[in-house]
């Protein structure tokens, strides 16, 4: 069996800054990039989420582990995710596959409810306001070119600055 296993791209990497191509119809392409997404978020419980642009593909698309870990995992594929919806403020610390090693407490909406396409091309709503939310609020961003660390106020960012910079370096030499 090839290996599924994706290269995560990192904060400097211009494809993380791009606003993210809307997918128009589910081809095998988009089926086998899916499959490839999951084995990389999965791989040694990196993450629970992923973006296509975290594995260099500008296409509006994003996975979610919804066990959060568990052993049985519970994947959520979006296709062309839309927030139609958003309720109440909660801050909670937040990390990032793409920007290794950076941990900082971010403000979003408590609660959202998103339109998407499903794998199978279905369209969905969903309606959450825990931890789901965040993180769909998180990999929706990714698809925008925003990253978390762009919702920090100036003065984190500012402290952080160096570490990015560091990490930027680190992108454009790989």
């Amino acid at each position: 069996m090839e290996n599924m296993i994706e290269e995560i791209r990192v904060y400097g990497d211009p494809v993380l800054r791009k606003t993210a191509e809307e997918i128009t119809e589910i081809t095998d392409e988009i089926r086998d990039l899916n499959e490839r997404m999951i084995e990389t978020m999965l791989e040694d419980d990196k993450g629970i989420g992923l973006a296509a642009p975290q594995v260099g593909v500008s296409k509006r698309m994003v996975v979610i582990d919804r066990s959060f870990g568990d052993e049985e995992s519970d994947i959520l594929t979006m296709i062309n995710p839309e927030i139609i919806e958003t309720e109440g403020e909660i801050t909670f610390e937040e990390g990032c596959l793409s920007v290794p090693d950076i941990y900082e407490s971010v403000t979003r909406p408590k609660r959202v409810k998103a339109t998407y396409t499903d794998i199978d091309g279905n369209q969905q709503v969903i309606d959450n306001d825990d931890f789901l939310a965040r993180v769909i609020q998180h990999e929706i961003d990714h698809l925008n070119g925003v990253l978390f660390v762009d919702r920090l106020n100036p003065v984190k960012r500012a402290l952080l600055s160096k570490k990015l910079r560091t990490l930027a370096k680190e992108s454009k030499k790989a």
